[in-house]
């Protein structure tokens, strides 16, 4: 070997271990990053959504006769309160029987709901008389995640019938073995059903052989002639109608008289039963509303009102008044202004049951008992507001307690406005008012003592927030500086032309921080603090000592800033606060996605782009101002088209023939293999669009979903992962092999212009590729190959990586500005009730809550791998180290879920699978 062979190979060791240390080096900061994101993500639940349950407290209920000895619940599931009590365009109502009982029989009102509306959360307020915690929801609808008491569990008996989702929650969180319940199967609720309103004739039908059996049947007789006992109806019909349907639907109207019918039956049967002992009570109402659009899960007036009746023992009678004074319009519309209106919180429906069957009330029900529904004496009223008022202190004075135990004495701030001093007075004056007969003042004075009580409650379960939010915040910021530094310090000469020597940590950086960890550790000891505080507090002290001890790239960066002009490094403030801006309001306003959009439009123009390359500049304009168009149109699955879905697929098989044609022209010869996954990729969009038209048509003749389509969709779906794996490796091919692949399932989960988006996306996204490297160009940076040329590949070589540049932050914004667009530019997502069920037929349409959220997730991602796909490709056209993009991201505080989006980005453009055989060399 020669002198020159020898320094060649040390050469070519020396940058294999320079690359290797890189590698090393990212994945070292990948995983990092990972955890710190992870921290951060989970820090949300632990702040804003841990469980408002305690335990311990002493069950309380009114030591008077309640008025009945039976109450019956019906729950008309998604039911709208305007829908309801609306008249037809006949002017006749859609539910005479509720309507006769709000003239002459009961007392009604709104319902008013909280944010989620879902069935679990909606029926936990409804009988438990609490606000369940958003993710309790996660838990999954048949299991409680943490034990609460209910309506359910404090009665003798309780007899349910109707959906599993719902009844098997109530039974699984009840005592002892008086629950009983009857459900159907969980197949029979499917969207695309012929008639799904025999969800609600089941019901009916079970609950009318129930009664007849127990004529026959001694003990079952026994039981039902008990007090204290309970029988709940749940109908799912209305829901489901209205999902598949939309409210505004014959399908969801119809629904709604065939539930009044049936409860009129049921009312018959019942007292028929009892022989109209006048000691049954009668409520019906809905866990929630629906959207015009036909979701839920949001706050929108549609969801949150729901109607609210009742009637029967111990329920006052109507009350004609000549005038009443809300905010709506409401009473006019329904023609209801004579009817007395009283509108209550879904919660507060739980204490008004146990009162009137003299249950305990439900012992975590923040519910306030509506008196003004109690047809009963004044002692009656007064002492029922006393135990409610009771047993909500009970859950204030358990809430304390806990908190006091675990917080160090010199550091416990008590509620102010409820001291133990003032709970006993008022506790003592309104017994004493009770037994002076001053009823109402009782009445007033415990309702007093409940809003104390109640605004004491959510200070305690608050207690920690301010805390836990200021360390996460100072993880984060750490973070994001350690981020910026390593940025600064990998690819900025901050030290060119001087020699400094490299300054070692001080030994006092590093024993300060280890104090600080064992003072922080130390004291969440004392205070018995779950481990997750530990992770939260401790994080930002190894995080803050990697920022300090880079105290000299600081200093140096201070320097190089000085050096900058004063209106330069102003314009270019501006303009980031500016960027900024427009990306936070576009999560409240999707129009400033537009704005930014027409500010890329226009880009060229201030640039050597437009004088340089107008072909690329022009096509960057066009399809600039075609994407801004999606934000200014209606959010998704509001206004359904397939006809829109169907032009989507055929200008994609359009664009396919012209690549097809271009690649064929260009190719010195096509590989057979290449040529036929090129038209089996065309095959599955035709296959998509296919099976959409199809469902679509089944389902609107209310044939339910065609087995074979199904098995299709889920085909298509699965293929949709692997083909873009077999596609060859340069950089065109393979990211239209990817448009191809996700275009055919995104065409199944489709409703309406949504489908048009990820290919107006995906053309920018190739434009933007072609535009970045024509900028690199005009900096005097040479580009070693054309972007028809450049190939994906799995290692690269840092020597081609180069320093950063002010364009790169642009390129970094530009990133950044279309995920939140791919994320915002067809509906708020962040919004429960843009979620369209219909986008999911084509795959089921039984309800599985989990599986189509998971593929409603997915829909919403593939517009982010187009994103990630393309930026993989510009970061490699314009040589940029992809180690720098990891850390752009992370400085531009972007969620975890980026990172595992460009690991998936990734594998899609650099993997290739090989079927059989050697590979095949061709020219291009």
């Amino acid at each position: 070997m020669t002198f020159q062979d020898h320094n060649t190979s040390t050469g070519h060791l020396l940058i294999f271990l320079e690359d290797w240390l890189v590698t090393l080096d990212m994945l070292l900061f990948f995983i990092l990053g990972l955890f710190v994101h992870f921290v951060f993500f989970g820090s949300i639940f632990d702040i804003y959504f841990t469980s408002p349950l305690v335990h311990g407290m002493t069950p309380q209920f009114t030591p008077l006769p309640p008025p009945a000895k039976r109450l019956v619940l019906f729950v008309a599931d998604g039911l709208r309160a305007d829908t309801l009590y609306e008249l037809d365009e006949n002017g006749n109502s859609r539910a005479p029987f509720i309507r006769n009982i709000i003239m002459h029989e009961g007392s009604w009102g709104l319902s008013h709901t909280r944010v989620p509306t879902e069935s679990r959360p909606g029926h936990v307020a409804l009988i438990a008389g609490f606000y369940e915690d958003v993710s309790a929801v996660a838990k999954g609808w048949k299991e409680n995640p943490v034990e609460f008491d209910s309506l359910i569990n404090e009665s003798k008996y309780t007899w349910s019938w109707g959906s599993p989702d719902i009844l098997t929650m109530f039974a699984k969180g009840a005592y002892g073995d008086h629950v009983f319940t009857y459900t159907y199967d969980a197949d029979s609720e499917d969207f695309g059903a012929h008639d799904v309103t025999k969800l609600d004739t089941w019901v009916f039908d079970k609950v009318k052989e129930f009664f007849h059996a127990a004529r026959n049947n001694q003990s079952l007789f026994s039981k039902l002639n008990e007090e204290k006992i309970v029988f709940f109806l749940h109908l799912l019909g209305i829901d489901t109608n209205g999902h598949a349907h939309r409210p505004s639907s014959r399908e969801y109207k119809d629904n709604i008289k065939l539930v009044d019918a049936g409860m009129k039956e049921m009312v018959s049967i019942l007292e028929h039963f009892y022989g109209n002992d006048g000691k049954t009570a009668f409520i019906f109402t809905s866990d929630h509303g629906m959207t015009d659009w036909g979701s839920h899960g949001a706050g929108h007036p549609s969801e949150t009102l729901t109607p609210f009746v009742t009637w029967g023992a111990g329920i006052k009678y109507p009350q004609k008044v000549s005038a009443q004074k809300f905010d709506d319009a409401f009473l006019k519309e329904w023609r209801l202004e004579s009817w007395k209106r009283q509108d209550i919180h879904q919660a507060d429906i739980a204490p008004l049951m146990a009162s009137l069957i003299g249950v305990p009330f439900p012992l975590n029900s923040v519910g306030i008992l509506p008196v003004d529904y109690l047809n009963n004496t004044d002692l009656f009223k007064a002492e029922s507001m006393f135990t409610n008022a009771i047993q909500i202190l009970e859950q204030f004075k358990v809430k304390m307690t806990q908190k006091k135990e675990v917080t160090l004495p010199f550091l416990f701030i008590p509620f102010k406005l409820l001291p133990e001093s003032k709970q006993l007075n008022i506790v003592r004056k309104a017994r004493s008012y009770i037994k002076q007969r001053k009823y109402d003042e009782a009445v007033s004075l415990c309702k007093e003592l409940i809003h104390l009580a109640l605004k004491g409650l959510s200070y305690y379960h608050t207690y920690d927030r301010f805390f836990l939010a200021i360390n996460v915040v100072l993880g984060f910021l750490g973070w994001t500086s350690y981020a910026f530094l390593l940025i600064i310090k990998s690819h900025f000469n901050l030290t060119r032309g001087v020699n400094k020597e490299v300054k070692k940590p001080s030994h006092l950086l590093s024993c300060s921080c280890i104090a600080i960890g064992v003072f922080v550790a130390f004291f969440l000891l004392l205070q018995d603090c779950p481990w997750t505080y530990y992770i939260y507090c401790l994080l930002p002290v190894p995080i803050w000592y990697a920022v300090l001890r880079e105290f000299q790239v600081i200093q140096d960066f201070v320097t190089l800033l000085l050096t900058v002009p004063p209106s330069y490094f102003v314009g270019y403030l501006l303009v980031f606060i500016l960027g900024i801006e427009i990306l936070v309001l576009s999560f409240f306003y999707r129009y400033m996605l537009t704005a930014g959009l027409l500010a890329f439009a226009g880009w060229p123009f201030i640039t050597q782009l437009w004088t340089r390359a107008k072909s690329i500049s022009l096509s960057w304009i066009f399809f600039s101002l075609l994407l801004a168009a999606f934000p200014l149109m209606p959010v998704v699955g509001r206004k359904p088209d397939i006809f829109l879905v169907m032009g989507a697929g055929l200008l994609v098989l359009l664009l396919s023939l012209c690549v097809l044609t271009s690649l064929i022209k260009r190719k010195d010869s096509f590989i057979n293999e290449e040529l036929l996954l090129h038209l089996f990729q065309m095959l599955s969009v035709v296959l998509s669009m296919c099976v959409t038209y199809s469902t679509h048509s089944s389902l609107r003749k209310k044939q339910g979903l065609p087995l074979l389509n199904q098995i299709i969709s889920w085909l298509i779906l699965a293929f949709s992962l692997v083909l873009p794996l077999l596609s060859p490796t340069s950089l065109f091919e393979r990211l239209f092999s990817i448009l191809l692949s996700l275009m055919s399932t995104y065409i199944l989960l489709s409703t309406g212009y949504e489908a048009l988006f990820p290919l107006v996306l995906s053309c920018l996204m190739f434009v933007w590729i072609q535009v970045e490297q024509e900028t690199l160009q005009q900096r005097g940076i040479s580009c070693k190959q054309k972007v028809t040329s450049v190939r994906f590949t799995c290692s690269t070589d840092i020597t081609q990586f180069r320093q950063l540049y002010l364009d790169d932050v642009r390129r970094a914004f530009f990133l950044v500005f279309f995920l939140v667009t791919a994320f915002f530019g067809t509906g708020n997502i962040a919004s429960v009730n843009s979620f369209d069920l219909a986008s999911v037929y084509c795959f089921l349409t039984v309800f599985s809550p989990f599986m189509m959220g998971a593929l409603m997730m997915w829909k919403i991602l593939i517009p982010f791998v187009l994103v990630m796909c393309a930026f993989e490709a510009v970061q490699l056209t314009t040589q940029l180290s992809s180690k720098s993009i990891s850390h752009y991201v992370i400085v531009m505080s972007m969620t975890i879920v980026l990172v595992f989006l460009n690991g998936l980005a990734h594998l899609l453009t650099t993997k290739k699978l090989r079927l059989c055989g050697k590979p095949k060399s061709h020219l291009i």
